[in-house]
């Protein structure tokens, strides 16, 4: 069983999308980590990355995600909605799988370490990783915002930072790191404009003032849509679902005169948690079935998050039939290439023919790294669309997402084709059984031909860029024309040998 860690890191940036996309950039940069979801709210002026894969490689990514958010924000311009102390905020380690919450520990002390040495920002360690009883909770080193951590810092001896120098980044603040279970950041907003019936509900829910017990909640004013909303943090949801969250917020709400506008859920959520309540009950905004943790890692098995992950026939048939948009058809349509250039290549070694084997040992390989491609293109779209409707380059980022999306299925269908032509090569030297065989793969070739144009042709209706629209019509058009090739050598029968 590969180990594999989530990391949350939350970024005081959720406006400027260059910005966003580099601390994307740079997570994905590094091999062994899979991004699995990213969300960004203007209001509040934040990011949240979240990323999975084997312990080494995540520590790795959030240094290089922390040292584009040291370069690229500055705490000075900043203004927001959320409590913060840093550019990069907070940096929780979660165990997931064949790790502990001590592994965590360490990983957060390891990536503390590191980004007080080379990057001079302060680093406060919290929850599990604490060294301090009273950093334990994030809430009480972000009292009094940085100015606040700031004079702490200076004239009390224990709020000396766990590593780094002992006052704040010029820029970038200070930085909490450390290790905890699951949470659920999960908000409910309000029809109204008043912030104080938000604020009044936040202080009625929370634990801390006697509420719901593992509940954390704030009143924050959401001004680009003239409402307000109670942001909450359910630091177990065994504890208290989102359902009581939700009623509890809904009780107090009624009270004040005022209706739910809706419910939203930030970064992914655990599958038991929906189990408590139904997602339709809670009037989720944008809910979708990617947002479940466990879906997203299950279609992020194929990306090798560790060593070993590679997944078995009846673990990718598993992860196949989930209600989960990835894998599907695309990863599908490469599997089937896949497979008919490895009967190829059975073939070709067999009437030992060198050179078709090199060629079909080739395209059997790339057409199984599309698989991944293919579920990656999807997920590029899936954020494209997510970003607010008014975001000034959201049109160029769904333009681009859209083109790599056909461009894939379109480089399947092609791979596929030539590893049919290929065969129909060796076969005819082959003896009838291994003949038979072969005939099997070119089938096979042919069906993935199919199903890569099929969906380049669905794919490319959606595009709006008129340039990218005619070269890959071009290509359709071309790889079409081989199809037809090939289905004639593969239904003429091969003479006896």
């Amino acid at each position: 069983m590969p180990k594999i860690i989530e990391c949350i890191p939350n970024f005081s940036e959720g406006r400027n999308p260059a910005t966003v996309q580099a601390l994307i950039a740079a997570v994905d940069s590094v091999p062994g980590v899979r991004l699995l979801d990213r969300t960004s709210d203007p209001d509040h002026h934040r990011s949240v990355l979240t990323f999975a894969g084997n312990p080494d490689a995540v520590v790795e990514a959030a240094f290089q995600a922390i040292r584009i958010a040291t370069e690229r924000i500055d705490l000075r311009n900043h203004t927001g909605v959320h409590p913060r102390i840093g550019a990069t905020d907070v940096v929780p380690f979660i165990p997931i799988q064949g790790t502990t919450m001590e592994d965590c520990v360490q990983l957060a002390r390891r990536l503390g370490e590191r980004v007080g040495a080379e990057l001079q920002i302060p680093v406060f360690l919290y929850e599990q990783a604490a060294s301090h009883p009273d950093q334990t909770r994030l809430e009480t080193i972000r009292q009094g915002g940085l100015s606040g951590l700031g004079a702490r810092m200076a004239t009390d001896r224990n709020w000396r930072p766990d590593f780094g120098p002992d006052h704040p980044h010029e820029t970038a603040g200070a930085t909490v790191i450390g290790a905890r279970h699951p949470l659920i950041a999960f908000n409910v907003n309000l029809n109204t404009p008043d912030l104080t019936i938000a604020k009044a509900i936040a202080r009625t829910i929370r634990h801390s003032n006697g509420g719901l017990p593992c509940v954390k909640a704030i009143g924050v004013a959401l001004a680009s849509r003239r409402i307000v909303q109670v942001s909450m943090n359910l630091t177990d949801y065994r504890v208290t679902s989102m359902a009581a969250a939700f009623r509890a917020v809904q009780t107090e709400a009624s009270k004040a005169g005022v209706e739910i506008a809706e419910s939203e859920l930030i970064g992914l959520v655990p599958q038991a948690a929906l189990d408590q309540a139904a997602s339709s009950l809670l009037q989720i905004r944008n809910f979708d079935s990617t947002q479940i943790l466990e879906t997203r890692l299950a279609g992020a098995r194929s990306a090798q998050l560790g060593p070993g992950s590679d997944p078995t026939i009846n673990e990718f048939l598993h992860t196949l039939s989930a209600a989960t948009p990835t894998p599907a058809g695309g990863a599908v349509a490469a599997l089937a290439g896949a497979l008919a250039a490895s009967l190829g290549t059975m073939g070709a070694r067999i009437g030992k023919q060198s050179d078709p084997e090199r060629t079909l040992s080739d395209l059997g390989q790339r057409l199984a790294a599309l698989m991944q491609k293919d579920c990656e293109a999807y997920e590029a779209i899936s954020r494209a669309r997510r970003l607010p409707i008014d975001q000034a380059d959201r049109p160029l980022l769904l333009s681009t997402a859209l083109e790599q999306a056909t461009e894939v299925p379109l480089t399947i269908a092609e791979l596929a084709c030539e590893a049919g032509q290929t065969i129909a090569t060796i076969r005819l030297s082959l003896s009838p059984a291994v003949q038979s065989d072969l005939t099997v793969g070119m089938i096979l070739a042919i069906a993935a031909t199919e199903a890569g144009l099929h969906t380049a042709k669905t794919n490319v209706k959606l595009q709006r860029n008129q340039a990218v629209v005619a070269n890959q019509t071009g290509q359709i058009t071309k790889i079409a024309n081989s199809l037809e090739e090939l289905r004639g050598l593969c239904y003429t029968p091969p003479p006896s040998t």
